[in-house]
């Protein structure tokens, strides 16, 4: 039997690519629901394949990213600037820009310093990778992002996998653990999956009875939930018992890029030492000047926090009226069980058939026999579109068995 050109062409190191299979599988089905290319955006509606669709998958929970004055801001510093900073903030590229933008997350979060990273991903990889050494030991929620997964692995430390917002588990985990070994315990501060506030009080008083640092990455509560949009310690007025807050840009803030914030000493010490920040470019000017117009736009108008909560409270319940398992969900991140995942593959058709765009979420990313829709909320969606968003949940939820006309869960 005679090789394949393919066969022929590739060595045994890329075996594993050309085997793989299971995206144009589902391509042939035509249900592959990623890679998705957006041809406009309003921020509340985008366009895909040719079509308007309400947007109910986007992490842009302020609305900002086309606000008229974030877009501006962005413009305005390209001529002073220009477009990049075409080296690290340790050589060449730091900007007054990046100067200012520390200065005031570090005060609005309450803390001593913060310094930037290119981006959310690089942020968590890069400070504990860089906290955590040879003789510490990481005691990490197993629903953490992968970035924190990542940072934990290309870190010389031990890494403890806690059972996810266990704290009998993590508790007898520190019991175990050598009592000289330096001890952090790293969690999401909002899980991304699940819509779930980690338990703060109680990991408190986890690091403090077990002498450990407490790292809290809010990528999805920093300008979502707390004080203000503090993030998740502020919602039970523990800021200044949580030593690192780890925070992105992608998000609320309308941009790209990533920021820690912490005591000064232990902020200059990853500033000086995370290659994740010495290694690579720093933050384009326009990325900053946005996050600044954003983080003023977020103390200024606090009904946009107030609104969120009001919508995420709206479509929670709602959804869950109609029958829908939607976990415990506390945050605008609202997952809608489906089980399956080619169930879940044709749901998500479906529903983008009926006008409205969310993301389907699969195994390994979620247990087998619970892959989901994401749905995430904006400050900005109008009464209409939350309402349409939920006649096609209904309509797809009958059609595919997932729900009953009582309100009643059918999986």
């Amino acid at each position: 039997m005679g090789q394949s050109e393919a066969d022929i062409k590739h060595n045994k190191i890329f075996n594993k690519a050309y085997s793989f299979t299971k995206a144009e599988e589902i391509k042939g089905m035509g249900l592959y629901p990623y890679f998705k290319p957006l041809q406009a955006t309003d921020g509340n509606t985008v366009q895909i394949d040719g079509r308007e669709v309400i947007m109910a998958g986007s992490n842009n929970y302020l609305g900002l990213t086309n606000d008229p004055r974030t877009i501006e801001a962005a413009k305005g510093v390209l001529d002073l600037y220009g477009t990049g900073c075409t080296g690290s903030r340790y050589l060449n590229g730091t900007l007054d820009l990046h100067l200012e933008l520390e200065e005031k997350l570090a005060e609005f979060m309450g803390k001593d310093s913060c310094v930037l990273f290119s981006t959310g991903y690089q942020t968590n990889e890069g400070s504990i990778q860089t906290i955590a050494g040879r003789n510490d030991i990481i005691f990490s929620d197993r629903d953490n992002h992968a970035c924190i997964v990542v940072g934990t692995q290309v870190s010389n430390a031990k890494t403890v996998r806690y059972r996810h917002n266990d704290m009998d588990h993590l508790r007898m985990s520190l019991e175990k653990a050598d009592p000289d070994a330096g001890k952090i315990i790293v969690t999401d501060g909002v899980f991304s999956m699940s819509g779930v506030i980690a338990k703060i009080p109680e990991l408190v008083e986890l690091a403090e009875e077990f002498d450990a640092g407490l790292y809290l990455d809010d990528a999805h509560a920093i300008g979502v939930i707390g004080d203000g949009g503090r993030g998740s310690a502020s919602v039970f007025g523990l800021t200044d018992k949580v030593d690192l807050i780890s925070g992105t840009f992608s998000k609320s803030f309308a941009s790209l890029g990533g920021f820690i914030v912490g005591d000064r000493e232990v902020i200059e010490y990853i500033r000086h030492h995370s290659p994740a920040h010495i290694f690579s470019a720093s933050m384009p000017p326009a990325n900053v000047a946005t996050v600044l117009k954003s983080l003023e736009i977020l103390q200024e108008e606090p009904w946009r926090l107030k609104r969120l909560d009001e919508i995420s409270n709206y479509m929670r319940e709602e959804l869950r009226d109609l029958g829908f398992n939607v976990w415990s969900s506390q945050t605008p991140i609202i997952p809608v069980v489906i089980g399956d995942m080619f169930d879940c593959f044709r749901f998500w058709k479906d529903l983008f058939e009926e006008g409205v765009y969310s993301n389907a979420v699969v195994p390994p990313a979620v247990p087998n026999g619970q892959a989901l829709l994401r749905t995430s909320y904006m400050a900005t969606h109008t009464d209409e579109q939350l309402d349409r968003i939920l006649s096609a949940f209904r309509k797809v939820g009958l059609k595919h068995g997932i729900i009953d006309k009582n309100g009643h869960s059918l999986i």
